[in-house]
């Protein structure tokens, strides 16, 4: 049984781990995964059919703990105990929850003190009492519900009646007015920002800008965050700018972002069979080579021979991609204008371009750009398990851009619609435009 502390609108956890209020998806589970036999029966739970809006959820049900995750910002914004018996809690120090401490309405008044009247809600028979960034759930009946207008403590109950907390959530703000859509979102709930004590001395991205020249990708402009510190040697936030061009070399790339968080080697190169001078160059044994920056959702590639920038892949971090949760969502914006039409051309007329975001759903897009037709099916399987049960993912080519493309299916009354979302963008250097 797991014995973790209770910090109202903050966090859950022991002395050596926490999960905090505005971490990321990925930080939670790496928590979890440091405490494999301690953390058992994890699962996750999401919508495939619109990610966008039902909420990412990590289950713990033999702790009886639930994470839910912003699904947009993918940030905890909730922590919920909902099985008091499977867990011990404790609130300053002194337990409030265990098999020896019942949380009765009495022990929850004297560890966590007086608040406000609380709210019944008739069609669950749930008494909330609410404090800053905590609520606590209580069963109560029907019958009772005349005499809780003074709160839940005026309430008289049969000697060893007294109800106990069923569910605890943990918040940020003063106020919990959640309320689950039919969708299956958590509406009036917002995830706070990614706290100080959770930067690890990484960079994090706010933004990244793609910039164009005409019908040529040049670079990325990216808006960064990370732990600085004031006068007073208080931990703050603190943003910069970088700027990643095509032809940089890769101390460059390291100067302006630090040290990857990972590199990694490119043993092949599928795709190479479908550039047109595939056969007529000669490739140097040495392997082109990848700087993996995981919190900036970006991998930059360096060719071998010139040690020099020749792709960048900006990630949208969707669950059901066979990467999820390896990246951090690349919030990127890609400017792109559209070819010209007959008809453009000949009154001199150049189309608005389309912007692509994290966000853009490929029907859309396709239907603006007109990119190639047929694309390039991509299914990815590790060295160590040859399955992979997401499924494959399509390429389109567009100019100098390709574009990864997951493909699901929205049931509606009368008819299927297929969607799709853009799981990743990857852009080359002109060479490579036609890949």
């Amino acid at each position: 049984m797991l014995e973790l502390e209770l910090v109202p609108e903050r966090s859950l956890g022991t002395e050596h781990w926490e999960f905090v209020l505005g971490m990321h998806f990925s930080q939670s589970v790496a928590i979890i995964q440091s405490q494999v036999g301690v953390i058992r029966g994890v699962q996750v739970l999401y919508s495939d059919v619109n990610p966008l809006a039902v909420d990412i959820v990590i289950n713990m049900p033999q702790d009886g703990i639930r994470l839910i995750f912003d699904p947009v910002a993918q940030r905890l914004k909730i922590i919920e105990v909902y099985n008091m018996k499977l867990v011990k809690l404790k609130y300053c120090g002194a337990w409030f929850n265990s098999p020896e401490v019942p949380p009765s309405i009495e022990q929850v008044e004297h560890s966590f003190g007086a608040t406000h009247p609380g709210l019944y809600d008739s069609e669950r028979q749930m008494f909330a009492l609410n404090f800053r960034g905590l609520s606590f759930y209580f069963p109560i009946d029907s019958k009772f519900e005349p005499g809780y207008a003074h709160g839940l403590g005026s309430l008289q109950f049969p000697n060893g009646a007294s109800p106990v907390v069923s569910r605890t959530t943990i918040y940020h703000g003063a106020h919990h007015s959640q309320t689950n859509s039919s969708d299956g979102a958590v509406i009036g709930v917002t995830a706070p920002e990614l706290p100080l004590s959770c930067y690890y001395s990484h960079l994090y991205l706010s933004r990244c800008d793609v910039l164009r020249d005409r019908h040529r990708t040049t670079g990325i402009r990216l808006h960064l965050y990370t732990e600085g510190a004031t006068r007073t040697l208080e931990p703050a936030r603190k943003g910069l700018t970088r700027c990643i061009i095509f032809g940089e070399r890769c101390q460059d790339v390291a100067r302006a972002l630090g040290a990857p968080s990972r590199v990694f080697y490119k043993a092949e190169d599928k795709m190479r069979i479908h550039s047109p001078q595939a056969r007529r160059r000669h490739y140097a044994a040495k392997s082109d080579y990848f700087f993996n920056y995981f919190t900036l959702g970006l991998d930059v590639l360096f060719d071998a021979r010139t040690q020099k920038v020749k792709k960048l892949v900006l990630h949208t971090n969707y669950p059901g991609h066979y990467n999820f949760n390896m990246y951090h969502r690349c919030e990127f914006h890609l400017p792109v204008p559209p070819e010209r039409s007959a008809s453009d051309k000949l009154i001199d007329v150049s189309p608005p371009p389309v912007v692509v975001s994290a966000y853009s759903r490929w029907e859309q897009v396709a239907g603006a750009l007109r990119p190639a037709e047929r694309p390039v099916v991509l299914n990815r399987a590790s060295s160590t398990n040859t399955t992979n049960p997401f499924g494959s993912t399509f390429c389109y080519g567009y100019q100098d851009i390709i574009f990864e493309v997951c493909q699901s299916f929205l049931l509606y009354t009368h008819y299927n619609q297929r969607r799709a979302l853009v799981l990743s963008i990857l852009c080359f250097r002109a060479e490579w435009s036609r890949v």
